[in-house]
């Protein structure tokens, strides 16, 4: 019954806080530029920090699989982690997760970024390093033709014909994540913890204006940069997924990918061989390659039944 009490009051504080975010005044308007606006009041009751992790001891996990999934933001129950692409005019409240990231790092909250080496967070990068990943020093049509000729003398081509493009929210349409489930024998359940997020993309070469080159696929992404989650928490909290049932009801970036309100393939589990990738050895077997994702999700997901059966 005490239970039962506390649930049920936890349940309405979190939905009377939501309510307060997702509304912004939009009612108590007189004109547009007081939307969004909150008092005093409601930012002291909305200034909530991310629900911290329970600390876990090393000798109470009985037993763990390290995993790197793949999450697909062309499927539809991704798509609130890619929309809005373009948020120019849908107001500051409306991002997409790779914009919350890339402003958490510019800003500095988001201290912990590290070059793709496989999500294993060995080398740092700091923002500028990230921000010459986000951008390509291409050449306008023509730029050829005026190098061949040889009127031009190069900086004059490339300040004639150089461009810089930058790569934005739309072209991120896939994030692959680094997580753990372990099972905790104190609590006899079976969790998963987040480690890290990464947004990828395809090659830069394909924004060239001058044309692709070729050899370069744009359907094989990148990925940009590796985020150590726990770090990220409090930036993810602070910006919420549009509610496409209720828009006064949002949820935070944080709250949706700690509750793994996402559709992922597995890639990658750690193991003996260097923790290979199931690409290779699969090779070229599409379907083989799911059907294996789908034996490693099962191993996972069996273990804590097990528990009980044992």
């Amino acid at each position: 019954m005490k239970n039962s009490l506390l649930f049920s009051c936890l349940f309405f504080l979190f939905l009377s806080t939501s309510i307060l975010y997702g509304q912004a005044n939009l009612l108590n308007a007189r004109v547009p530029q007081e939307v969004g606006k909150l008092n005093e009041q409601q930012m002291a009751s909305n200034d909530e920090s991310p629900l911290p992790y329970g600390y876990i001891d090393d000798r109470d996990v009985l037993w763990s699989k390290t995993v790197w999934e793949k999450i697909d933001l062309d499927e539809r129950i991704n798509f609130p982690y890619y929309y809005p692409s373009e948020s120019q005019n849908l107001g500051k409240d409306r991002k997409s997760l790779f914009d919350v990231i890339i402003q958490g790092i510019e800003s500095g909250e988001i201290k912990e970024v590290y070059a793709d080496d496989g999500g294993y967070f060995k080398t740092k990068l700091t923002y500028e390093q990230v921000k010459e990943n986000l951008s390509f020093n291409g050449f306008l049509p023509g730029y050829e033709q005026a190098s061949n000729e040889g009127i031009m003398t190069e900086d004059e081509i490339k300040a004639e014909y150089g461009v810089t493009i930058p790569l934005k929210s739309l072209h991120v349409t896939e994030y692959r994540i680094k997580g753990t489930w372990y099972f905790n024998k104190r609590q006899g359940e079976l969790k998963y913890r987040l480690l890290g997020i990464a947004p990828c993309a395809p090659d830069k070469e394909i924004l060239n204006p001058a044309g692709m080159p070729p050899g370069i696929d744009p359907e094989v992404l990148y990925p940009l940069f590796w985020v150590w989650f726990p770090d990220a928490r409090e930036v993810l909290n602070n910006s919420v997924v549009f509610n496409t049932r209720n828009s006064s009801q949002p949820i935070s970036f944080d709250n949706m990918l700690n509750s793994r309100r996402f559709n992922a393939l597995i890639y990658k589990e750690e193991n003996v061989y260097e923790d290979r990738k199931v690409d290779e050895y699969i090779f070229e077997d599409a379907l083989q390659q799911l059907l294996e994702s789908e034996r490693i999700k099962s191993v996972i997901r069996d273990f804590e039944q097990d528990m009980w059966n044992n």
